[in-house]
């Protein structure tokens, strides 16, 4: 790995001392050595069972056995590729971007600027892209039809709300799920499934507009006692949020039915000027609703990044005293991300409830929320088409594995996937430009760029 020569500059001891620096320390082997950390917790974690008998059984044939030669070799070897034999390419694709600087960047640079610069071409890609989304499920397995509906829309629908928080915002945000919850239990109250009446029993589409403002109010009140602050200390307040609402809907049995939770929620239903149609249990038709909504919010939330209030967040996460000091309201702002995020997962929850027919607090672990999280960032914080791909690899791959592996074992290796993430491209698998600018300019040490060592909630 090239440095450049800095010794001329110091004095004859510190340029020794810099000579010095050991080989190890580089940042190519801090690479090294950490696929190898991730190699022995894979080994650790897909190896023997431990017993009562010896409380050492499991780590001294774990690390006795072939498992852990073949999970080394598997992670040393991703370091190996990624270091060594991608490193020709990297010239190669570096020596044709520099010569064909004057092209406008080149064959992809032009196609990707002709994209951006021509509407009607964007729009025909999208027109296309949605026709598949409609036509390819209908063609698939009954189970994958249910995995779409059941887990990628849903979740895409929820890390869509995230990505304003975190992604837009930066608000790091560790209970989210908890307004998919406040969504789910508004349906079950509206629909008269719990045991306190409503005042009018609604039909579930008139639920979502009430389910969204629930979960807009529940967003204004996690943020009001929260806008002063940031980083790690915001998620512990968010995470306290989550358990909250599990408890309360665990333990409130004269509201909420405690474990038993509510049950019987009637389905989707249209009877207007004549047309009458009932969503059964098939996933079907609850993927069209759910795509109409997708394509719905993405259209809303892209003007909203490019408008007054996207530019307001964006300000207050590169830096919020910076941003206060220019006029920008930050209260005001935060409040309206926590509640504007929040809005996505009232239509989720009732969607996801009015298709199961019952709920209970068991439906909204912990797990959930660091799952989405781990979505937004996988795919992209900030980009939205970053945030629906990295759900859609990250819900399809537990899926995939379900033949091979053991269920117990499943997450393992979708955090091995994201540590690998994590070290390789940290902005994800579509990042924002900007994040991506941000993190380049952060590897180069140029500017004010602290992408890669500042917490998603910003300097504290």
């Amino acid at each position: 790995m090239s440095t450049v020569d800095t010794s001329q500059n110091l004095t004859p001891s510190a340029a020794a001392k810099l000579r010095r620096t050991a080989w190890y320390r580089t940042e190519r082997y801090t690479r090294l050595w950490a696929m190898i950390a991730l190699g022995l917790l894979l080994a650790l974690v897909t190896g023997e069972q431990g017993n009562t008998r010896d409380i050492f059984y499991s780590i001294t044939h774990t690390l006795t056995g072939v498992n852990l030669w073949v999970c080394l070799g598997a992670t040393v070897g991703v370091w190996a590729l990624r270091e060594f034999a991608a490193t020709p390419i990297k010239g190669a694709v570096s020596a044709a971007r520099g010569s064909a600087a004057a092209a406008a960047g080149g064959p992809v640079g032009s196609l990707r600027a002709r994209f951006q610069a021509d509407k009607r071409l964007r729009l025909g890609a999208y027109a296309v892209l949605l026709v598949l989304v409609l036509v390819v499920p209908s063609g698939l397995e009954r189970s994958w039809q249910t995995v779409l509906v059941d887990q990628i829309a849903i979740f895409a629908l929820l890390a869509i709300g995230l990505n304003v928080v975190i992604g837009w915002a930066g608000l790091l945000d560790l209970g989210f799920f908890a307004f998919f919850a406040v969504g789910a239990y508004s349906t079950a109250f509206w629909t008269g499934r719990l045991p306190v009446e409503p005042p009018v029993v609604l039909n579930n589409f008139w639920v979502i507009p009430v389910a969204v403002l629930t979960c807009l109010a529940c967003g204004v009140l996690l943020g009001a006692p929260t806008l002063r602050l940031r980083g790690d200390y915001l998620a512990i307040v968010t995470l306290g949020f989550h358990e909250i609402i599990y408890l309360v809907a665990k333990n409130a049995d004269g509201i909420t039915g405690g474990p038993q939770g509510a049950r019987l929620i009637p389905d989707f239903s249209i009877d207007f000027a004549g047309i009458e149609y009932t969503w059964s249990i098939k996933p079907l038709p609850y993927w069209y609703l759910l795509v109409f909504f997708i394509v719905l919010v993405i259209i809303l939330f892209s003007r909203l990044e490019h408008s007054r209030v996207g530019r307001a967040w964006t300000a207050i996460r590169e830096d919020e005293i910076a941003a206060a000091a220019n006029g920008v309201n930050t209260v005001q702002f935060k409040l309206m991300a926590f509640a504007i995020g929040a809005s996505t997962s009232g239509v989720a929850g009732v969607i996801f409830t009015s298709k199961y027919g019952y709920i209970n607090p068991e439906v909204f672990p912990l797990l959930q929320s660091i799952l989405i999280l781990a979505y937004v960032i996988f795919g992209g914080m900030g980009s939205i088409p970053g945030v629906l791909i990295g759900t859609a690899i990250l819900v399809w791959l537990p899926e995939a594995l379900k033949d091979w592996v053991d269920p117990s074992d499943r997450y393992m290796y979708l955090g091995a996937l994201l540590v690998v993430m994590m070290i390789y491209r940290p902005q994800g698998v579509w990042p924002s430009r900007r994040r991506q600018r941000e993190l380049k300019l952060a590897e180069e040490g140029s500017g004010d760029a602290v992408a890669t060592s500042e917490p998603a909630g910003g300097k504290n």
